[in-house]
């Protein structure tokens, strides 16, 4: 992982779902040809995007159908990373809240949804910088991010 600063060659997204009452967040699993790991949505952000939030919503409603999000919940959680062609990405994490009874529609990207309690969401997520931004959220919404 490198610093948030510097030069980038792609600008990224990602989005956590969550739910009060109880206090779950929605994961999404790879399939095998993608890893097979657990993951919040993300994807890049396109030309044709005016804006972060916008690339944002694009991807939730690509990836789950969630159609109506926000407001989203910045999570001020920016990562650089080399991506597998050799570029550097930088993510932009937000959290976002949505209704318990939401049941995602899946695209190809994934094969599996599931909310999970904020503890089990840590266990699962597969890269340090995703179970990091889930200790960003839990402190947004002032709960204890020591999970």
């Amino acid at each position: 992982m490198l610093t948030p600063e510097g030069p980038v060659d792609r600008e990224c997204v990602e989005g956590y779902l969550f739910a009060r009452r109880p206090l779950e967040l929605l994961l999404f699993r790879r399939p095998p040809a993608r890893g097979h790991f657990w993951v919040p949505i993300s994807g890049k952000v396109e030309p044709s995007d005016p804006d972060l939030e916008s690339a944002l919503r694009r991807e939730l409603f690509e990836e789950t159908g969630l159609a109506h999000a926000g407001p989203f919940l910045p999570l001020d959680w920016q990562v650089r990373f080399r991506a597998d062609n050799g570029e550097i990405w930088r993510l932009h994490a937000y959290g976002v809240e949505v209704d318990r009874a939401f049941r995602a529609r899946l695209s190809g990207e994934h094969e599996a949804a599931e909310w999970v309690d904020p503890t089990e969401a840590v266990r699962r997520l597969h890269f340090e910088d995703n179970r990091a931004a889930v200790g960003r959220l839990l402190e947004r919404i002032g709960r204890s991010p020591n999970v």
